[in-house]
């Protein structure tokens, strides 16, 4: 009985938390379907008596919403592919190579440390060493590079535990039946560690499909900014398009939670693959 009743609780404490955290999402939604007047109601109205569906074909044309999304779409599967690329080998790397620096945690604190730094801090730096090597010609490369630069330790920590989870007795049989350690890598070691690399990488493009920082300091042309900097252009001293900027954030933000939702399962999987190394 007691179970019982602790369990019901903790379900109650569940589904305020998630009414709670939801809510936002839930009024950006049915903001973008309110007129004008509906908008600057008091009391607010939780639903509109007249929904606005054209507000979104509106948005859509006048702001030239494709554009934003393929300049974010390009970035984020960018980043992500540079991310993997260079991010398995060394996640491979201290997941197999012991050394007492790596044993006690010291070098991977140092590598979170690169994580915690906030893109703010770095952005003038880099902004100053990507204009002396020419790279501010090529604005969404530049972005690529130093999303990837902000983003490779959590990837490298997170695929490190997945290769930690592979049992390395595996590698050795395979070495001892003629296999070189790159053939073990790739025939053994990366087909079981697949599903974590994949949530790893996917997490990295939901991060990187919003990043605002680098896009705004770097691309100064309108035709190549991604949709962060498109939400960014409604903001002004006398703002009152809530509507318009909610059907924007929808638009926007909608594919992202679409991907969550299908791949919650897998995600949550492939993170605690390593939980028990």
């Amino acid at each position: 009985m007691m179970t019982t009743n602790r369990d019901r609780l903790m379900l109650a404490i569940s589904v305020v938390m998630a009414a709670i955290y939801l809510f936002p999402l839930y009024w950006m939604y049915i903001t973008a379907l309110k007129s004008g007047s509906e908008m600057f109601a008091t009391p607010p109205s939780f639903w509109p008596a007249a929904p606005q569906w054209g507000t979104y074909a509106y948005v859509w044309e006048s702001r030239d919403m494709g554009r934003y999304l393929w300049n974010s779409l390009v970035i984020a599967l960018g980043s992500m592919a540079l991310i993997t690329l260079l991010g398995v080998g060394c996640a491979y790397v201290l997941a197999r190579y012991r050394n007492v620096w790596v044993d006690i945690g010291l070098f991977l604190f140092l590598i979170l440390m690169l994580q915690v730094l906030p893109a703010s801090l770095m952005i003038t730096p880099i902004f100053v060493g990507f204009s002396q090597l020419g790279l501010l010609s090529t604005p969404r490369l530049a972005v690529i590079i130093a999303v990837a630069a902000k983003s490779m330790p959590f990837f490298v920590i997170l695929v490190r535990a997945t290769f930690m989870s592979v049992p390395q007795e595996l590698e050795e049989a395979a070495l001892v039946d003629g296999n070189s350690r790159v053939g073990a890598f790739f025939n053994i070691v990366l087909p079981l560690a697949r599903n974590g690399i994949l949530v790893s990488a996917i997490l990295i493009f939901m991060q990187a499909f919003g990043e605002f920082v680098y896009s705004k300091s770097m691309i100064q042309a309108v035709d190549l900014q991604p949709a962060s900097v498109g939400l960014n252009s409604f903001m002004g001293p006398n703002t009152n398009e809530w509507n318009n900027i909610m059907a924007y954030a929808t638009m926007y933000v909608t594919p992202i939670l679409a991907i969550f939702v299908l791949l919650q399962r897998r995600i949550v999987s492939g993170l605690t693959s390593g939980a028990l190394k």
